[in-house]
C-alpha cells in the first residue's frame, strides 16, 4: 500500500517557520538551562568553573563574543590591570585643575558670545 502525503497548507508552513524561529531563539537557553541542571546535582565550585568554560566555548557565544568585540573587553581589562594609578591627592588636585579650566573657559566663551552679540545685532539692526 502506498503513503499518501497530505498537502501542507501556508497556514501550517508558517505554523512551522514560527515554531522552527522559536526553537532557535531558545536554544541559547534551554542550554544554559542544562548547563544549570548539570551543576546541581554536584559539588559547585568545580562544576560551575566547567560550566562557564563549557558555555563560552560554544560555537554560537564565541561568533557573537567576536561579533560584539569581547575580545576587545578583555584586552581592555588586562591593560587597566597594568596602569599606575594616580594617588589621592593627584586626583584630587588634578581635579581642582580640570574645574577650574573649565570655569575659565566658559567665562572666556560666555564674553566672546555676548561681545559677537553686542557686534552683530549693533551692525545689523542699524
Amino acid at each position: 500500500m502506498a503513503r499518501t502525503t497530505k498537502p501542507v497548507s501556508a497556514d501550517e508552513t508558517n505554523e512551522s517557520l514560527v515554531r522552527l524561529f522559536f526553537r532557535g531563539f531558545f536554544l541559547p537557553l534551554r542550554l544554559i538551562g542544562r548547563g544549570l541542571a548539570w551543576i546541581v546535582h554536584r559539588p559547585p565550585l568545580k562544576q560551575i568553573g566547567h560550566a562557564i568554560r563549557w558555555f563560552f566555548r560554544l560555537r554560537v557565544i564565541r561568533f557573537f563574543g567576536r561579533i560584539l568585540g569581547f575580545s576587545f573587553a578583555a584586552g581592555s581589562v588586562e591593560e587597566l590591570k597594568q596602569v599606575t594609578w594616580p594617588t589621592r591627592r593627584e586626583s584630587i588636585r588634578l581635579t581642582y585643575a580640570v574645574i577650574a579650566f573649565s570655569v575659565i573657559f566658559a567665562t572666556v566663551l560666555a564674553g566672546v558670545d555676548y561681545g559677537l552679540d553686542k557686534i552683530f545685532k549693533h551692525l545689523l539692526l542699524k
